[in-house]
C-alpha cells in the first residue's frame, strides 16, 4: 500500500513563494522611479500615482464581490498595475484619466479575462494605450507647472527628448540619466529604473534574457537602420529615453503575458526590440514601447507553440508536430 501512486491534475511542482510577496518586491522596486518622478514633478505626480493605485485597487474589489468570487486585491497585482499605469501618464493628466484608465486595465483587460493569471496582455499598457487612443492630446502634452520646469533640463519648450531627437536635435544623456527632464511620471529617471531592474534580478523575480536581448536587438537596429549610423551618443539617448528602461525592466518581463519557454523568451524579446525600432523611426511617434509590448503579447501564444518542446517520449515530426 506504501508504493501506491497518487494521481493528482497538474501542476505537479509548486514554488512556495506567494503572488502576494512578488507583487510586494516589484512595488519596492518601482519605487526608486515613482519618487524621482514625484520629486521631479511634484506633489501632483504623487496624486496621479495615488488616484491610480487606489482605482486600480477598488475596481478589482468591487468587481469580485459584484461577481460573487474571492476578493483578491490583497494579493497586490492591482497595486502593481495602478502604480505601472500612473508611471506611464504625464503629469499634466487630469485626475479622472488615471481613474478611467485604470478601471479598463483592471476590468476590461484583467477580470472579464478570467482575472490574475488570464490576461491576454498588460493591464498597465493597455491601459495607457486605450487613453493615449481615446485623448491623444491630453496623452502627449507633457507641460508641467514653473517649480517644476525649474528642474528639469529642458531643449525645447514642452518636448521630451525623444520628440527632440526625431526632430533632428540633440539631448541632454547626464539629465536623461538621472531623470530631470520631460516625459511621464515614472520614465525619465534610467538610473531608478535600473537600480529597480537589477533588484528584480537579485531577488529571483525576472531573469536577464528578455531585457538584455529586448534591448540589444532595439540597439542593433538603431546603429542599422535608425538613420544615423554608428553614432554612439544617438543610441544612448534612444535607450536612455521614454519608456524603455520601464518597459525592459518591468512589464515585458510580466509573467502572464510572456513566453514561459527559453527559445520563446529569446525570440520575444528579438521581436520587442524589433518593433520598439520600427515604431520609433518609422511611425509618427517618437515613442513605441507600448506598442511593441502589446502586440508582443498578442503574439505570445503562437511563439510558445513554435518554441514548446516536445513531450517526454514524443518525437517531432515535419512541421512542428509531435508524434
Amino acid at each position: 500500500m506504501e508504493k501506491l501512486l497518487h494521481v493528482s491534475s497538474s501542476p505537479h511542482i509548486r514554488a512556495r513563494v506567494r503572488t502576494s510577496h512578488l507583487m510586494f518586491l516589484v512595488i519596492l522596486a518601482l519605487l526608486p522611479a515613482a519618487c524621482v518622478g514625484i520629486w521631479v514633478f511634484g506633489g501632483y505626480a504623487a496624486a496621479v500615482l495615488a488616484v491610480s493605485v487606489a482605482s486600480a485597487v477598488l475596481t478589482e474589489g468591487i468587481y469580485e464581490k459584484l461577481m460573487r468570487r474571492p476578493v483578491t486585491v490583497k494579493d497586490g497585482s492591482a497595486v502593481v498595475t495602478g502604480l505601472l499605469l500612473g508611471m506611464n501618464l504625464p503629469v499634466s493628466v487630469p485626475l479622472w484619466m488615471p481613474v478611467l484608465g485604470s478601471v479598463f486595465a483592471i476590468l476590461v483587460v484583467k477580470q472579464l479575462f478570467g482575472g490574475l493569471g488570464q490576461n491576454f496582455m498588460n493591464p498597465a499598457l493597455a491601459g495607457r494605450c486605450f487613453l493615449l487612443i481615446s485623448f491623444a492630446g491630453r496623452m502627449t502634452d507633457f507641460s508641467v507647472s514653473q517649480a517644476s520646469a525649474a528642474r528639469i533640463v529642458d531643449t525645447v519648450s514642452g518636448a521630451t527628448p525623444l520628440a527632440e531627437l526625431k526632430a533632428g536635435g540633440s539631448a541632454d544623456l547626464l539629465s536623461m540619466f538621472l531623470g530631470n527632464t520631460r516625459g511621464t511620471i515614472g520614465e525619465t529617471s534610467a538610473l531608478a529604473l535600473l537600480i529597480g531592474g537589477i533588484f528584480l534580478v537579485a531577488a529571483g523575480v525576472i531573469r536577464l534574457w528578455i531585457p538584455l536581448l529586448y534591448l540589444g536587438s532595439f540597439s542593433a537596429f538603431t546603429l542599422l537602420l535608425g538613420g544615423h549610423g554608428f553614432d554612439l551618443h544617438f543610441l544612448a539617448a534612444e535607450l536612455l529615453g521614454g519608456g524603455l528602461m520601464l518597459g525592459a525592466w518591468f512589464m515585458a518581463t510580466d509573467y502572464v503575458t510572456s513566453p514561459i519557454t527559453k527559445p520563446g523568451r529569446i525570440l520575444y524579446g528579438i521581436l520587442l526590440g524589433i518593433l520598439t525600432g520600427l515604431f520609433r523611426f518609422y511611425g509618427g511617434s517618437a515613442e513605441g514601447v507600448s506598442y511593441a509590448i502589446i502586440f508582443s503579447n498578442l503574439l505570445v501564444p503562437l511563439i510558445e507553440k513554435l518554441t514548446l518542446p516536445a513531450g517526454f517520449g514524443c518525437g517531432k515530426k515535419k512541421g512542428g508536430r509531435t508524434a
